[in-house]
């Protein structure tokens, strides 16, 4: 069969600007050289670029956001497919949906719903690439409310490895839904998703209270006393930072270690304040930003910067007993100074909600994940950063439940990816081998293996 003459107006090689720019990525330590880089802007685009490459047996990789901590949006000497010209947003208040294009990020997504008084769940980071992250699970600010990003997956539209665009919801392929939500970008290009929507208050209590890092154990032990026990609308973290040298933060503390709270309540604003009344009374705080806000503000208020090199990793908790704060406080008396961060997200509520048969994904029970989010400039620093975040895995084994949220994980291998699904790994590995039975679509970290094999 003869294939068609190559996309030569999508491709653009070393050099080129749209070239540079795909490989630029949020993890600058990925330094993969693709062999092009192909600007689709359409679903044919994205089927003229994959048969390119599969006729030039060019490897394929999918960049849409670039937030891949282990640089899955990028391959050497393959293909890159850049997706983000597909980033259209339709918002459907009637059915309390949104079709979002596969190379759109989150920013755009809660700027189209909050005119509507709506929401869903996205990342915390507002460039993040709502398809990644959605497929990977999607933890964010309105989850224990209504459970994680790829529980509110109705519907996808894909291109699959032999070209062809389909559809996965309840109706048509829903083995294929299933997989999608949390089993990653294994099974296709998704090309467009629909998105449950849940109403919003159009101003939410959201923000963060800091503290000094002196008062972690104190603050952490109100933290997870409050949590325990908070209402569904309630969603917060604690994160030990360095804190940042802002307005209305008392230059004596600028550039010290510190402990925050971060989050919102999806819900009334003065409901919002008695859920945080505990939290927000304690102690001589630092600074307390908590204030009535635009959900679509909030979301955007704490991105983390592009263009560090990055480590990550995570640990699920079922609780956060004394013991386990003190090894928490205790090794992050040693966290790099600068944008490095230690993540405390509480779960609970809707993220237990899904049952296998609504989603891959395992680990719903934890009651907290601990994120060690390492970000540094100097290459000379890779080996001190990366044992630092391994070694909170190393503390808190005693408390671990051994599931992991791919999301959160770098490259750590096949083990760690197979624990994100447990006995359902069986299944999702049946269904990728009906879809991408010559495994295609590969990735580094996060990979799906056609029928089981390792």
């Amino acid at each position: 069969m003869t294939s068609l003459a190559p996309p030569h107006h999508l491709l653009h090689g070393p050099g080129d600007q749209p070239y540079e720019d795909a490989c630029t990525l949020f993890n600058s330590m990925v330094a993969a050289r693709p062999r092009y880089v192909a600007r689709c802007g359409s679903v044919a685009d994205v089927q003229d670029a994959l048969r390119f490459a599969r006729d030039e047996g060019l490897e394929i990789a999918v960049r849409a956001g670039g937030h891949s901590v282990a640089g899955r949006c990028l391959v050497d000497d393959g293909l890159v497919l850049d997706v983000r010209g597909l980033d259209e947003v339709v918002v459907d208040p009637g059915r309390r949906v949104a079709r979002v294009g596969g190379g759109a990020t989150w920013a755009a997504v809660d700027r189209a719903t909050q005119p509507h008084g709506l929401a869903t769940i996205g990342g915390r980071v507002s460039t993040t690439g709502v398809v990644g992250l959605t497929t990977g699970g999607g933890s964010g600010w309105l989850e224990r409310k209504h459970g994680l990003a790829c529980d509110n997956l109705v519907a996808a539209e894909l291109v699959t490895a032999d070209g062809r665009h389909v559809r996965a919801d309840a109706a048509e392929n829903p083995e294929l839904l299933w997989a999608l939500r949390g089993g990653g970008g294994n099974f296709g290009v998704v090309t467009a998703v629909e998105l449950e929507l849940h109403p919003l208050p159009a101003e939410v209590l959201a923000g963060l209270v800091i503290h000094p890092a002196s008062r972690a154990r104190e603050v952490l032990r109100l933290f997870r006393d409050v949590m325990d026990d908070a209402p569904r609308e309630l969603d917060l973290a604690a994160l030990f930072i360095t804190i940042p040298a802002e307005d209305g933060i008392p230059a004596e503390h600028h550039g010290t270690p510190g402990i925050a709270v971060a989050g919102m309540h999806a819900g009334p604003v003065a409901e919002g304040e008695a859920a945080l009344g505990r939290l927000r009374a304690f102690g001589e705080p630092v600074a307390d930003f908590f204030a009535p806000v635009a959900y679509a503000d909030f979301q955007c208020s704490l991105d983390d910067p592009p263009g560090y090199r990055n480590y990550w990793t995570a640990e699920h908790l079922d609780a956060l007993p004394d013991a386990a704060i003190d090894a928490i406080v205790a090794r992050a008396a040693d966290l790099p100074a600068g944008a490095a961060q230690l993540f405390i997200a509480a779960w609970g509520g809707a993220v237990r909600d899904a049952t296998p048969a609504t989603s891959p994904l395992r680990g719903r029970q934890a009651g907290y994940v601990v994120h060690p989010l390492l970000l540094w400039e100097d290459p000379a620093d890779d080996a001190r950063n990366i044992a630092h975040g391994r070694a909170y895995r190393e503390d808190l084994a005693p408390w671990a439940t051994g599931d992991t949220y791919p999301n959160f994980l770098g490259d750590e291998g096949t083990d760690r990816v197979r624990a994100a699904f447990g006995d359902d790994y069986a299944r999702l590995a049946r269904i990728k081998a009906a879809w991408d039975p010559e495994h295609v679509f590969k990735g580094t970290n996060y990979t799906i293996v056609p029928g089981g094999g390792a």
